[in-house]
């Protein structure tokens, strides 16, 4: 089937027999089109990377030939971007061995430059990270992977993506260790959050678990980890001038039903000065929005689950979004638009399972619906699962994100131009 088919409704679904239960478009639709097209797969990198060239014409991907499963040691992805004007041609760019559904290998242009991109790959046992200028070809290897750069490109910073595989499948690398995370050690002093410099490739274990668990739980009693508790880091983010980082510390106690707890933390780039940003155990996804703020999906006395502005280094935090934003999704700010415009998606939501990206404007609290996608029974809920992720071009005039609802996962492309005015 050739899933490259172009959508110029703002609903975004192939076929009127699928409109049924979906909202009106607005009036100005933006226009949608499939960047990518089988037989085989394409998904992007993650939601808050540099996923457009600086020009916005090149649009980075993976490509794999298989869905509905956990990858293996053995399976490999071609890595290329997609040039948007040149009749959407691939480009094939490389390959990795050292990735995962949710958030491929990590694809992404480096920040502070016009031409070099970076993934993750795998030599031996060993993760590490390839660097390629698209331009000149010239390629070179780091000896280990990357999460988040700095934004000058300059740093870049990892957890420990075999421990992520045990601990949160579908956001580490396979190793063929099995996924029994009571084999792990609980809070090890060896590993924890790795700090690279990109120029030589020098790295260093900046902060480890055993010192996360060694911090003061001061969430609610019923989340509190325990002896025996096992630890990990999730979803790094630097700030925008490249000072703090931002991360997930997470861990399952014996006996818990949860999956696991969770607490966001913020420390300094070289180390030290760690804060508990939020101690109350449902923080997701977020975004920095200056130097000292974020806005992140979380869980707080004052409203339950919402999306939050927390100021970093205190416990000042305010609901953004209370009634337009009600649930939890992919955030980021489209850039030139002073933060004034979020770009946001949804989990599958009603009988129809429909995932939506939508816009919501702040200061007029108005929120619009830019398409819902039906996803796949067989990967809906799994591992496996096919999010949208939207992640903004650097104009802020269109967005990319991932949808299987034609029967499996490709890359589409949506003008919101005229939707911002």
């Amino acid at each position: 089937m050739d899933r490259r088919g172009f959508l110029t409704s703002g609903v975004g679904l192939l076929g009127a027999s699928l409109l049924a239960g979906c909202r009106t478009p607005e009036p100005s639709a933006p226009s949608i089109r499939a960047i990518t097209r089988g037989p085989k797969f394409h998904w992007r990198g993650y939601y808050d990377k540099l996923l457009y060239s600086p020009d916005d014409r090149f649009v980075l991907a993976n490509e794999v030939d298989f869905e509905g499963r956990s990858p293996t040691q053995a399976d490999s992805i071609r890595v290329g971007m997609v040039d948007t004007q040149d009749k959407d041609r691939w480009i094939d760019l490389g390959g990795s061995s050292a990735w995962n559904w949710q958030q491929g290998c990590m694809l992404q242009w480096i920040p502070g430059s016009t031409s070099e991109i970076a993934w993750n790959d795998r030599e031996g046992r060993q993760f590490v990270t390839r660097l390629r200028d698209v331009k000149s070809g010239r390629t070179r290897t780091l000896p280990h992977p990357f999460y988040t750069f700095s934004p000058d490109g300059q740093t870049a910073f990892a957890p420990d993506f075999a421990r992520l595989d045990v601990t949160r499948p579908g956001y580490g690398y396979a190793t063929g260790a099995e996924r029994d995370i009571w084999k792990l050690k609980p809070a090890p002093d060896d590993t924890g959050i790795w700090r690279m410099d990109v120029a030589t490739g020098k790295q260093r274990l900046l902060f480890s678990l055993a010192e996360a668990a060694k911090i003061p739980f001061t969430g609610p009693a019923a989340a509190a980890f325990m002896p025996g508790s096992v630890h990990w880091f999730n979803h790094l983010l630097c700030n925008t001038d490249g000072t703090r980082l931002f991360f997930l510390h997470r861990w399952r106690n014996p006996g818990d039903k949860a999956a696991f707890r969770t607490r966001a933390l913020t420390m300094g780039v070289n180390g030290g000065k760690v804060h508990v940003m939020d101690p109350n155990g449902g923080t997701s996804h977020f975004v920095w929005r200056d130097p000292q703020h974020i806005f992140a999906f979380a869980w707080h006395p004052s409203h339950g689950e919402r999306f939050y502005l927390f100021k970093d280094l205190s416990a000042e935090v305010s609901v953004v979004g209370k009634d337009a934003m009600p649930v939890n999704g992919h955030n980021t700010y489209l850039p030139n638009t002073n933060n004034e415009w979020v770009l946001n998606d949804t989990y599958p939501q009603g009988p129809a399972k429909l995932q939506r990206p939508y816009l919501y404007h702040l200061p007029t609290n108005r929120r619009i619906e830019v398409g819902a996608f039906p996803t796949v029974a067989a990967i809906n809920g799994k591992e496996w699962r096919c999010d949208t992720h939207p992640s903004a071009s650097r104009s802020g005039r269109q967005f990319c994100f991932d949808s299987a609802h034609t029967g499996g996962r490709q890359v589409y492309v949506a003008d919101i131009a005229q939707l911002l005015g």
